[in-house]
């Protein structure tokens, strides 16, 4: 499949910055003479991939050139990519069709009453960008201007990190934020072109440090329920336990439900 330049340059930078998180120790290989940059040498990760190290360079430089899946298998078995990062390595390399852009199709009645349904428990649907298609009243006492009277529609990624009043809301805001920033590039990469991803990620850049920090780190995740500490209007800090169903004729919208609990909110494992 064909990869353009820009493409080209985000694999190159996922590789380098896989390749500099890993030291020769974790791989089982000795640790020779000093090191002028962080992680594993070109050749030191060719060898465990088992392909040249000169072809490898290439790619890593961004060079059109052809690359097969199995190697591709092989480089993420060496670089110890989880699931997720595997799938997004093939995405880049252009092994695993991307969804054509397209216009985002409108919610069906049906699905959107349903969040008014599971009142009083907070409840939304978002699309594949985060913006939200629906919610509660209870969703929007939890999260405060998330829903405004904007022309666009509300965007839980931009409330998370442009708008002040999240860091209060989000009380383990960091590790939340960066698992969110995570499966937003997930799924970009499956809508590489898609304006809407795009205008989004530009407009994050130009308003956020963080994301202007954590992006070139290409840390990649899904979507997954799970909890997270929230504070109420009223009630201070909450535990919440979240699921997340995905709309079966619909796949990239979700239907997000809350519900507090009594177990400890996952820390660094950010959901959706």
């Amino acid at each position: 499949m064909h990869t353009g330049p820009d493409q080209r340059r985000q694999l190159s930078a996922f590789l380098r910055s896989r390749r500099e998180r890993l030291t020769p120790g974790e791989v089982g290989l000795p640790q020779t003479g000093r090191r002028r940059t962080p992680g594993l040498r070109r050749e030191e990760l060719a060898l465990l991939a088992g392909i040249s190290a000169t072809w490898y360079t290439y790619l890593e430089q961004g060079r059109k050139i052809r690359v097969s899946e199995q190697v591709l298998n092989a480089l993420a078995a060496a670089l110890r990519l989880d699931r997720h990062e595997r799938d997004h390595l093939l995405q880049l390399a252009g092994h695993t069709p991307a969804v054509e852009a397209e216009e985002r199709e409108p919610l069906t009645a049906e699905a959107g009453a349903v969040p008014l349904l599971l009142q009083p428990n907070p409840a939304y649907i978002i699309g594949g960008n985060y913006d939200v298609l629906s919610h509660n009243q209870a969703a929007d006492d939890l999260f405060p201007r998330l829903i405004t009277d904007a022309d666009r529609p509300p965007n839980f990624v931009r409330w998370v990190f442009l708008e002040p009043v999240a860091r209060d809301v989000l009380v383990d805001w960091e590790p939340e934020a960066r698992g969110l920033l995570g499966r937003l590039r997930t799924l970009a990469a499956r809508r590489s072109g898609d304006p809407r991803y795009t205008r989004l990620i530009e407009e994050l850049h130009q308003g956020s440090p963080q994301v202007r920090d954590w992006w070139p780190r290409y840390e990649v995740q899904a979507r997954h329920s799970g909890r997270k500490r929230l504070r109420h209007p009223r009630r201070g800090a909450v535990a919440y336990a979240y699921t997340a169903f995905h709309l079966a004729e619909q796949p990239e919208q979700t239907l997000v439900v809350y519900v507090e609990s009594s177990e400890p909110s996952d820390r660094g494992a950010a959901g959706v």
